[in-house]
């Protein structure tokens, strides 16, 4: 019989879910190679350089930076962060504006709720109601010990005592969205502000427990920038052993006799392997790597109702100015409705990066901006021929940029384009799925989405990634790695301990 530790595991995909997988298989004693389509790691946790700046991709804030917390234990266990980790110097959520009124999101909560009935008395019960349930919200943590389903009577009563109040949030905002939500408030600032940082359609909870999470103080952003992040995994895997396959796309997984039993790569070879971990886009997996046939039904359900489901991506624009709002700041307004396809948007927010040095070049720095996009707005950009998609891209572009120049005057004639990108950006680079750059939204409309991590007629075949559990994000895809290899692990009758 084969000594189990000699055993080899077939990652598929260098993003945060792969490597994570790739750390955690290499603890419990496998021999393991990731393969990854493009020439470095991270999947969506990246950014890059344009123009001699660079460019981020992803964190706007890391969930699990609070040290204690499962979630903290595990990017630390892959090398994404550490006790001596610095992050940005930043203390608030965001700002909303409208109408020349402003108002802040502070990671004090006590200090937010003074600014909101200072900005509307006649909302001072709603606002007392909404500070009080975002303190509930803090003890939503995400459980990254073992999966669920390992759980005993114990587990669960811990996290009953752990999470006192949080079902009060639940009863009351699981199943109304941020729009409806909104309207509980007076002032047209406060609506604004409820549905600028998350899509209106999503459940009211999610932005609870977001804006809980940065007033928790576990939520910050780690300096150095996201690809920053996805080096030190690629450097913690590779130094326990691993390998990493570059510039290498997978065709099939192998399915024989109901075993997976290897990868197929694009290039014709043949890659045998124990077990294999798919980390990628799900809709990929199931309509390229595997028949459809082994889908769960409850996610089929999900991609056949997109008004239930949406997927949620962007239009962004990066620039490099010499002067900023704010250091860290990011700041929602009005501005001249902008049209994308047959949709007009009147919001946006611009992001500045001057909290770190990665972003500043000769007194330059990095500023983003993004127009929440989603299944429509993907349809129309993907009808459009290669030429046309540069055009509209770029004309874009330029009216983004003149409306930041209204908003702050003084980048007028102080403002240089760096790039733009759209949801079929995230489609070449990851296969997201409708260039979403998470999992499903969470809405009224639709259940939250929890895979199982193995599918039904086929053995050694283990499910991560961001797509496993809505609304998906970078938490989900490194819980999911390790989640995979304790799977395996109570498959062999192991420890799961890691």
């Amino acid at each position: 019989m084969k000594n189990k530790a000699t055993e080899k595991v077939i990652i598929i995909g260098g993003g945060i879910a792969g490597l994570s997988a790739g750390i955690y298989a290499q603890l419990a004693g496998f021999e393991t190679e990731i393969y990854e389509k493009n020439a470095i790691p991270g999947g969506e946790c990246i950014g890059w350089n344009r123009k001699g700046f660079h460019i981020d991709n992803c964190i706007h804030w890391l969930t699990g930076t609070k040290k204690g917390t499962e979630l903290y234990d595990v990017w630390k266990t892959v090398g994404a962060l550490d006790d001596d980790m610095e992050y940005a110097p930043i203390n608030a959520f965001y700002s909303s504006t409208y109408n020349g009124q402003k108002v802040t999101l502070w990671n004090d909560l006590e200090r937010t709720k003074e600014e909101l009935i200072a900005l509307s008395p006649e909302d001072e019960e709603e606002i007392k109601k909404f500070i009080e349930y975002v303190e509930y919200s803090k003890q939503c943590l995400f459980p990254a010990k073992k999966p669920m389903e390992m759980w005993g009577v114990k587990d669960y009563i811990d996290m009953g005592k752990n999470m006192m109040d949080f079902p009060k949030v639940m009863k009351e905002f699981g199943s109304i969205s941020l729009e409806e939500y909104s309207k509980r408030f007076k002032h047209p600032l406060l609506q604004h502000m409820m549905c600028d940082y998350l899509p209106k359609s999503y459940c009211a909870y999610s932005f609870l427990v977001s804006y809980a999470t940065m007033a928790d103080g576990n939520g910050n952003i780690p300096m150095g920038a996201s690809l920053q992040m996805s080096l030190r995994m690629e450097k913690k895997y590779k130094d326990m052993g691993g390998r990493i396959c570059y510039n290498t796309d997978v065709r099939k997984i192998r399915i024989e006799k109901k075993k997976a039993t290897g990868i197929e790569l694009e290039d014709g070879r043949f890659i045998a392997g124990d077990y294999v971990i798919p980390t990628v886009d799900t809709y990929l997996l199931f309509h390229k790597l595997i028949s459809e046939k082994y889908m769960p039904k409850e996610l089929h359900a999900a991609y056949d109702a997109p008004k239930a489901y949406p997927a949620t991506s962007g239009f962004q624009v990066a620039f490099a100015v010499s002067t900023s709002p704010s250091e860290g700041e990011t700041v929602f307004l009005d501005m001249d409705p902008l049209s994308v396809g047959n949709r007009r948007f009147d919001r946006m927010y611009v992001k500045s990066y001057g909290y770190d040095d990665v972003f500043i070049k000769e007194g330059r720095t990095v500023i983003q901006t993004c127009i929440t996009q989603t299944d429509e707005d993907y349809e129309f950009w993907k009808s459009l021929p290669e030429e046309e998609y540069r055009t509209t891209k770029a004309q874009l572009a330029k009216e983004v940029q003149g409306r930041i120049e209204k908003a702050f005057p003084l980048y007028a004639g102080n403002i240089e384009f760096l790039d733009a990108w759209t949801p079929l950006t995230y489609e070449r680079y990851c296969n997201a799925y409708h260039g979403s750059y998470m999992s499903f939204v969470t809405t009224p409309m639709g259940k939250q989405i929890k895979m199982k991590g193995t599918l039904k007629g086929i053995k050694n075949l283990y499910v991560a990634g961001q797509w496993t559990n809505s609304p998906g994000g970078l938490p989900v895809a490194v819980a999911s790695g390790k989640f995979a290899i304790q799977r395996i692990l109570k498959k062999q009758r192991r420890s799961i301990e890691l």
